[in-house]
């Protein structure tokens, strides 16, 4: 493996408040990036660079800086600590090859920290801890590194402490093991040289102290940087590199920033691009692109970009946040948009001023090509512009960006939960598109409910001779159109649909037929099977004051939750829980309420289950239901508004 010594790519993370901003400003400054310590509160950090962060100070966008220290070049990503923009955080993931994880010294491993931390050895991202704001009244290292071991890894280690060291190093080597037990320390050396491997591997976990507030530490940290945390693999020389994010710039339109893994993208580049699927062919589209130029992380124009780098590509057009460049098997890990948290509400976004809608719906699509899990959708049968969010301070934040950027007046209505549904029983649907003509597609399927979490799986038994493998691939294809609603509105999920049986026609068959066929003939077996609704799930760990759990078990009953675990630690009781997102949306603020601002609680999505439809909803249908045959058909020939592809 060859590798990059003389760089770092490394994003800082932590839970909402631990100081993970104030830290980023102070590894700027001794790092001589910047002249001033810049303040999150006043807003004049460097890294919180949009008008809404400064003025709220509140990081919402990850964003990438660039500094050297020892003659390394560390590109450092400063993301989000607030749950609702989890998806900043998970798309740095792609970028990275380690972490620095910020824990506060007083409150020690927070609900978020938990969910980061685990996160980011699940993606095999070495990581740097740094216990902050030591500084402060009731800060205890040795007590938050207890945190960490239980709650963590037992594998994390004072880097300033030789029995910490010791403890955590020996446990990995029987014969250091034996010297340790005997009493012969292993040198501080030896120790060091094997954390650092083992970090590297990651396998353990340095652990430093400090308060960026008052300055302490700093230096360390970017010693730990360095020192500890791994530089890219380069070995690979085929292109390989993945689209983490976007941008617009005035003058060179909308930049796509690229980590690249393999290879490497000058100027003028040429690269084909996917460009969606052919709606009369049922082909997919490529699009060429060139770059026009590629800037760096401290700006200015580049030329080029190496394997290890990171950059700003322009020229791309609307590459998709998440798309790779070459050759995908080469990445260090799996690009999963929504692993860490996907958008479980949904809210209708309505101008101020109704003539500004189209406005709207074109804002709303460019801040969809940044945050594709925004999923911004006209519902043009309805004339309505959907918006997926995670949570109330993300609504905040884009009512004031479209204010500040687009100059468009906007509200929302109530949030909604996001369903969905599967099949009740097995059934079978069938289709037989055949008139009016020209056109030939006759098909059935059998659909069966599956496990929870399975997702869809799809299975042909029919030969080739029967129905050649083009429009084998064609029925896949159109698949996403056919679930993206089911009878109740939502989107089908935990199915196993089998195509049975399928015939095309010599001379009558159209290259679109069987697009179009396959949503009438698996929306006639699922209604013929009936709709299972199915509503997300929270877990959710909350910490609290003892002098609270009473009152927060007996809410979690009232909300239709189920109380799974508690442990006491010291004055606070770590409370797991799994609560509908339908009775739980606004809990946080009742939460702050009760315990007087001394509770939290962080989410993730445990899954879906079985909801009765009286304590549900049905949703609306965006465009003409397939089992309209009529409309449909007319609708799919473009003969009404719209079309049928919209999903």
């Amino acid at each position: 493996m060859q590798t990059q010594r003389k760089l770092r790519n490394i994003g800082i993370f932590a839970h909402v408040d631990a100081g993970k901003t104030s830290l980023s400003e102070q590894l700027l400054a001794h790092a001589g990036a910047i002249r001033q310590v810049g303040s999150v509160d006043s807003g004049t950090a460097h890294t919180d660079n949009l008008s809404v962060e400064q003025r709220r100070g509140i990081s919402v966008k990850a964003t990438c800086v660039s500094f050297a220290w020892k003659d390394v070049q560390v590109n450092l990503i400063d993301t989000p600590g607030h749950v609702d923009f989890s998806a900043e955080v998970e798309r740095s993931f792609w970028a990275l090859d380690a972490a620095v994880l910020v824990i506060c010294g007083v409150e020690g491993v927070q609900p978020q920290t938990e969910v980061l931390f685990h996160a980011l050895r699940e993606q095999r991202i070495p990581i740097l801890l740094f216990i902050n704001k030591m500084d402060r009244d009731g800060a205890d290292a040795t007590a938050v590194l207890k945190q960490i071991h239980r709650l963590l890894s037992p594998a994390a280690a004072l880097l300033d402490d030789v029995d910490s060291l010791a403890e955590v190093i020996c446990a990995t080597d029987d014969e250091l093991m034996e010297r340790y037990l005997s009493g012969d320390m292993p040198e501080e050396s030896l120790l060091l040289k094997r954390m650092q491997t083992l970090t590297r591997q990651g396998e353990a976990y340095p652990v430093l102290t400090g308060s960026a507030l008052r300055d302490m530490g700093i230096e360390k940290v970017l010693d730990g940087i360095v020192d500890y945390l791994p530089g890219p693999d380069t070995s690979s020389g085929e292109l390989c590199g993945v689209v983490f994010a976007a941008g617009q710039d005035s003058t060179l339109g909308r930049g796509a920033w690229v980590r690249l893994f393999g290879g490497e993208l000058e100027n003028r580049t040429a690269l084909t691009l996917p460009a969606g699927v052919d709606p009369m062919t049922g082909e997919e589209k490529t699009v060429q692109r060139k770059i026009t130029q590629i800037r760096g992380v401290s700006g200015g124009d580049k030329g080029k970009i190496s394997a290890g780098e990171i950059a700003v590509v322009y020229g791309l057009g609307d590459i998709a946040i998440g798309h790779v460049l070459g050759r995908a098997e080469h990445l260090p890990r799996k690009v999963m948009p929504g692993s860490l948290r996907t958008p479980l509400i949904t809210v209708q976004a309505v101008p101020d001023s109704p003539e500004q809608l189209h406005a709207l719906r074109e804002a709303c699509l460019i801040l969809s090509g940044e945050d594709p899990l925004l999923q911004a959708r006209f519902v043009r049968s309805l004339n309505q512009l959907h918006l997926s969010v995670m949570g109330s301070i993300q609504l905040e934040i884009l009512q004031e960006l479209l204010k500040t950027r687009f100059s468009l007046g906007v509200h929302f209505t109530d949030p909604a939960v996001i369903y969905r549904e599967t099949i009740a029983q097995p059934a079978r649907g069938f289709v037989a598109y055949t008139m009016p003509k020209p056109c030939w597609a006759i098909m059935e399927f059998l659909i069966e409910p599956a496990p929870r979490g399975s997702g869809i799986t799809f299975v042909s038994e029919v030969p080739e001779r029967e129905l050649t493998s083009r429009y084998q691939h064609q029925v896949q294809q159109a698949l996403p159109l056919a679930l993206s609603q089911g009878r109740l509105g939502w989107q089908v999920t935990d199915v196993k649909i089998t195509l049975k049986s399928g015939n095309s026609h010599q001379w009558h068959t159209h290259p679109l037929d069987f697009i179009v066929a396959t949503p009438m003939g698996i929306q006639d077996g699922l209604q013929r099977g009936g709709s299972q609704l199915l509503e997300p799930i929270l877990d959710v760990r909350f910490l609290l004051p003892q002098d609270a759990v009473g009152r927060i078990i007996s809410d979690i009953a009232l909300m239709r939750g189920e109380v799974t675990s508690t442990l006491t630690d010291g004055q606070r009781v770590s409370l797991h829980a799994l609560l509908p997102v339908a009775t739980s949306m606004d809990y946080s603020s009742q939460l702050a309420s009760i315990t007087g601002g001394r509770g939290s609680m962080t989410v993730s999505l445990h899954g879906y289950r079985e909801c009765p439809l009286e304590l549900g909803q049905t949703a609306q249908r965006r465009n003409v239901d397939p089992l309209d045959t009529s409309k449909y058909i007319l609708a799919a020939r473009s003969a009404l508004e719209g079309g049928i592809f919209e999903v």
